[in-house]
């Protein structure tokens, strides 16, 4: 459903984005992090062909963004940073306008906008002027103007931003609904908790350039480490450990617990409970130590 290689866009000789390559199937939700200025929002724009890329290819849907724009354009359903809203127009006729600029007979235009105004809890304020809207409410209407024309592909930067942790949990398991529906997303976003409740797959760009991507769990395991186990006690260890296998490697030890890595967690995670049991050491919790896409993103930068 979005296929970028090699993409590239250069204003006046500076270089914005530099051989970004992307490939995404249906149902597949990308999570595109970096620090303001890296990319994310050129990026955006040529894949949705509202720029023209310098060299490289992308393609939305099966459409080409350059040769194609007419057809992407009508495939991709957007939300940018800056929303574009018409503030004296109530929400209600701002979506149909939005409709029939999207060709829709005037049945569906109303199906569609009641549904949308609905689903993101906006149908008491349908016949308000959106100048009146808050921030929240002015990004749920954007959001619905980008759903609107029930597009295949969505590209959404700061999706939640500026919004109460209610309409943001509204707007998440939107996210997660689209998903299911066998939409294609790309997420530009600063909150890392959540692309890494929404994303399927993590690409961090730096500079223009995607500097690590791939699923969360294996840039957790490539950046981090293998997997930290962290088990805790009811009494104290008083620098005495139980022998352990060999497999066993305690990389942190405090007054009533250790953290350590296991070669094989299956094989050695069992015995080592027995082992301390065996003890007389009485065993709390064995888990694996938290590990977020934070720390995967600090790491990803600091390399």
């Amino acid at each position: 459903m979005i296929e970028a290689e090699a993409l590239c866009k250069q204003f006046d000789g500076f270089t914005a984005v530099d051989e970004v390559s992307l490939n995404l199937e249906k149902g597949e939700v990308l999570a595109l992090l970096g620090p303001n200025g890296a990319g994310k929002t050129t990026t955006v724009r040529m894949l949705s062909s509202v720029l023209r890329p310098t060299r490289g290819t992308a393609k939305i849907a099966g459409y080409d963004v350059v040769h194609q724009a007419r057809e992407v354009r009508a495939a991709v359903g957007v939300l940018t940073e800056n929303h574009g809203l018409y503030n004296r127009m109530p929400a209600d006729d701002y979506l149909d306008f939005f409709g029939q600029i999207y060709h829709l007979n005037r049945l569906d235009r109303q199906a569609r906008t009641r549904q949308l105004l609905e689903q993101f809890g906006l149908m008491e304020h349908a016949h308000r002027p959106i100048g009146e809207f808050s921030k929240g409410m002015r990004q749920k209407l954007a959001l619905a103007r980008a759903l609107l024309h029930n597009p295949p592909v969505l590209l959404l930067d700061e999706p939640t931003s500026a919004m109460d942790p209610e309409s943001a949990r509204l707007v998440r398991n939107s996210i997660l609904d689209l998903r299911s529906a066998e939409r294609t997303i790309i997420i530009c976003t600063h909150n890392l908790a959540e692309a890494d409740e929404l994303a399927d797959l993590i690409a961090i760009i730096r500079h223009g350039r995607i500097i690590a991507q791939g699923k969360s769990d294996d840039l957790k395991d490539r950046l981090l480490g293998p997997t930290v186990y962290e088990l805790r006690l009811a009494n104290h260890l008083n620098g005495a450990l139980p022998p352990l296998p060999d497999g066993v490697a305690i990389i942190a030890q405090g007054e009533n617990w250790i953290r350590f890595h296991s070669q094989n967690p299956h094989q050695y995670n069992p015995f080592i409970l027995q082992c301390f049991l065996h003890s007389g050491l009485q065993v709390v919790s064995l888990q694996e130590a938290p590990r977020n896409l934070e720390q995967v993103y600090l790491q990803a930068i600091k390399e």
